[in-house]
């Protein structure tokens, strides 16, 4: 499945069928999950884009009547997306969501995090605060690497400054069995209609500053990848802010 190829064509399908529609790095083809929605605006931006959300799963950790209540526009995001065919979870919490009953043995070619966050209890630089962060990225992590498809990836938005890139998600991904694979910068505009959102508080529909802020993609290591020995090579190996033409190897990394 591959966004390259727009008018990829399968044999037995009519042409509504057939045609391969892409936002980005994301497909039509693609089973896609969305873990941690606000507004839901994101998955909307995605459904609208490909003119179907059969392909789908949107979760938020907020209930149903959080969400309404959080966010002006959620109300009429969750109904457009529930008439163009998606699948909308309420109550899901990203560190726990292989158990739920909705996605047990469920798999995905894409699942997406947009700019995860534990909540607003301190200073981002507190120690103890970056903690809170990490242990909700591990969790989802160590989650997502049993729900992916043979060939899916986990795609996390994130903030690039300080201190949020003291959260280390590479390092945590490859404890997580995950490989990064790529980091390319993240344009909100690239992504007509969706809002980033605070979550939290009194100020929860508004919107936060994003700055520099990059999408990061990961894999599942290769059972060599996830050796020991080399997850502590390939944990401290220097991702940079590129494109990587191969995934990496424990072979072309040393210490």
């Amino acid at each position: 499945m591959s966004c390259k190829n727009k008018s990829k064509k399968l044999v037995g399908l009519s042409y509504d069928e057939e045609e391969e529609k892409c936002l980005k790095y994301y497909s039509s083809h693609h089973q896609i999950l969305l873990v941690g929605e606000g507004d839901f605006s994101f998955a909307l931006c995605l459904a609208q884009s490909f003119g179907s959300a059969s392909n789908i799963v949107a979760s938020s950790l907020d209930t149903h009547d959080e969400v309404v209540r959080k966010y002006k526009k959620a109300k009429s995001n969750l109904v457009a997306l529930t008439k163009l065919g998606a699948e909308v979870l309420r109550g899901v919490d990203a560190t726990q969501m292989k158990s739920h009953p909705d996605l047990y043995m469920s798999r995905f070619d894409r699942i997406i995090f947009n700019f995860p966050h534990a909540g607003f209890h301190g200073r981002e630089d507190d120690p103890s605060m970056i903690e809170k962060h990490k242990d909700l990225i591990r969790g989802f992590f160590k989650n997502a690497n049993s729900m992916l498809s043979s060939n899916g990836e986990v795609h996390i938005n994130h903030k690039i400054t300080p201190p949020y890139d003291d959260w280390c998600i590479e390092e945590l991904a490859i404890q997580n069995f995950l490989l990064p694979i790529e980091c390319v910068e993240f344009k909100k505009e690239d992504y007509p209609g969706y809002n980033n959102k605070r979550g939290d508080g009194s100020r929860c529909d508004q919107p936060f500053p994003l700055g520099k802020c990059s999408t990061f993609k990961f894999v599942l290591l290769t059972k060599e990848q996830s050796n020991p020995r080399n997850q502590r090579i390939l944990s401290n190996h220097h991702y940079p802010l590129k494109s990587l033409t191969n995934h990496l190897s424990v072979t072309t990394i040393s210490n």
